[in-house]
C-alpha cells in the first residue's frame, strides 16, 4: 500500500464536534474542551472522572470513509500503539471504539510541539545541555520504534511535543510509519527533513532504500534545528545551492553554522550521502554523550532581511516541487535571531537563514476557532522565491488524521463490548 494519505472523507451523518462536549468515553474521559478540528476528525480535552487527570482524546469519524482510508486509520493507531510503551513516546492510554468514532486517548501535552518551542520561546538557542538531552531522548524514542520494527519516515519538530519547559519531549504522528525496513516509497515525509535517497523523482524500476537510514538523517536535521534554530538546506537535493555547497566541502556547514568541531564531525557522519556509510543510532547515541559543546558563536555580520518562510510542507509523497534555477534561500526557523556568518561566507549562503512564517492562518485551518498541538495545524507558509515557480513553494496543512494508517481490531487485555473498549 503506498504511503499516500488518501482524500478526505465526505461528511455523512457526523456530529459538531461540540455536540460532543461532556459525554464520557469509556466510563472514564469526560470531553471539555474541543482542542482542534481536521477532516478525519476532533481532537478533545478531556478529563478523567476518576481521578482528574487531563488526557487528550482523538476522536476519528468512521462515516464516509472507503476502504484505504479505513485502512490508513487503522495503521497508524496500529503502530502508535505498539511504539507508546516507551517515556519519550506520546503514550496511547486506550482505545474506544463506537458506532460512529473511533476514540484514542493520548497523554496530553499542553505546552505544545518542538517546533514552536524553538521558533516561539528560543528555548535552545545557546542551550547546549538542553539540547543535548532533548535530542538524545528523541533518538532513544527513535531507537526504541526501530527496535520494534517501526520506522517514522516523519521525523520534524512539529511531530514531537513539549513537556517541563521544554526538558522533556515525547514522539507523536505515526501518519506515515511503515513496518518495512526497505522501501520503495519516495518522497514520503516533508522535504526539509528527508534524506536524499528518499527524493527520487523518477527512480528506476525495483529501486529502493533503507526506512532507518532515512530516520537517522532526519534526526540530523533536527539537532541543527535545535542548536541553531534553522534548517541545513531546503532540500538534501543537489538543485539546492546549500547542500550542492556541503557536497562539495564537507565541512561547509561549519563555515555557515554555529557549531563547534565536534558537532560539525557528527553532522558529517549524519549527512552521509551513501546511507550503507550513514551513523547506526548506537554510534550517534555515543557520539552525542561525548561531544562536550554544540554550539560555537560565529562571528558577527550584517546581514540583509530575510523574506517570510515556514520549514512545514506537503508531509506525504507527492511529486517535489520544481525550484526554477536551485537557488533559492533556505529556510529556517525565526524569530530566533538570525545566524550570523563569518565575514568570509559568501552573501548567497549568508542570505539563506531563518524565515517569519505569515502570521495568517491557512486559510483550510482559519475556521478552526481553536487549535493544539494535537491537531498538527500547519505552520502558514509563503515562498520564499518569486520567480515564475513561485507558486510551487505553497504547501497545504496537514492534521495526523488525515495521514491514517492501521487500527488494532483486537488490543491485548482489552474487550470491545457494545461500542466501549474495557479491560
Amino acid at each position: 500500500m503506498l504511503p499516500t494519505p488518501p482524500q478526505s472523507p465526505t461528511s455523512s451523518g457526523s456530529c459538531s464536534p461540540d455536540d460532543r462536549l461532556g459525554q464520557v468515553i469509556g466510563y472514564e474521559y469526560q470531553l471539555t474542551d474541543v482542542l482542534g478540528v481536521g477532516a478525519y476528525g476532533t481532537v478533545y480535552k478531556a478529563r478523567s472522572v476518576k481521578d482528574g487527570a487531563e488526557y487528550a482524546v482523538k476522536a476519528l469519524n468512521r462515516f464516509g470513509l472507503d476502504p484505504r482510508q479505513r485502512a490508513f486509520q487503522e495503521r497508524e493507531i496500529r503502530l502508535h500503539w505498539e511504539a507508546s510503551q516507551h517515556p519519550s513516546v506520546v503514550s496511547m492510554k486506550r482505545i474506544v471504539d463506537t458506532p460512529d468514532c473511533t476514540y484514542v486517548v493520548l497523554e496530553y501535552c499542553p505546552e505544545g510541539d518542538l517546533f514552536a518551542k524553538i521558533t516561539d520561546d528560543g528555548a535552545y538557542h545557546g542551550q547546549d545541555q538542553m539540547a543535548k538531552s532533548v535530542f538524545l531522548q528523541i533518538l532513544d524514542a527513535v531507537q526504541h520504534c526501530h527496535a520494534k520494527g517501526i520506522y517514522h519516515r516523519d521525523l520534524k519538530p512539529e511531530n514531537i511535543l513539549v513537556m517541563d519547559n521544554g526538558w522533556t519531549v515525547k514522539l507523536a504522528d505515526f501518519g506515515l510509519a511503515t513496518e518495512d525496513r526497505i522501501t520503495s516509497d519516495f518522497g514520503c515525509g516533508s522535504t526539509f527533513y528527508m534524506s536524499p535517497e528518499c527524493q527520487q523523482s523518477n527512480p528506476k524500476p525495483f529501486a529502493c532504500y533503507s526506512s532507518e537510514s532515512n530516520d537517522v538523517w532526519s534526526l540530523g536535521v533536527i539537532l541543527v534545528n535545535l542548536v541553531c534554530g534553522r534548517n541545513p538546506w531546503k532540500r538534501a537535493a543537489i538543485e539546492d545551492s546549500t547542500f550542492r555547497a556541503y557536497v562539495r566541502d564537507r565541512n561547509f556547514l561549519q563555515s555557515i553554522l554555529s557549531i563547534s568541531s565536534g558537532l560539525n564531525a557528527i553532522l558529517q557522519r549524519i549527512f552521509e550521502i551513501n546511507p550503507q556509510h550513514r551513523v547506526g543510532l548506537d554510534e550517534l547515541r555515543h557520539l552525542i554523550l561525548e561531544c562536550p559543546q554544540l554550539s560555537q558563536e560565529a562571528e558577527a555580520a550584517s546581514l540583509p532581511p530575510t523574506p517570510p518562510y515556514s520549514p512545514v510542507e506537503k508531509p506525504v509523497e507527492a511529486p517535489l516541487p520544481y525550484y526554477g534555477n536551485g537557488l533559492e534561500p533556505v529556510p529556517n526557523m525565526d524569530p530566533l535571531p538570525v545566524q550570523q556568518y563569518p565575514v568570509y561566507a559568501r552573501p548567497h549562503f549568508a542570505a539563506q537563514a531563518l524565515y517569519t512564517p505569515d502570521p495568517t492562518p491557512p486559510a483550510s485551518t482559519a475556521g478552526s476557532p481553536r487549535h493544539s498541538p494535537y491537531t498538527y495545524q500547519a505552520k502558514p507558509a509563503m515562498p520564499a522565491y518569486h520567480g515564475p515557480f513561485a507558486g510551487s513553494a505553497n504547501f497545504i496543512p496537514s492534521f495526523p488524521w488525515q495521514r491514517c494508517t492501521s487500527f488494532v481490531p483486537h488490543l491485548a487485555n482489552q474487550v470491545c463490548w457494545r461500542g466501549v473498549m474495557v479491560s
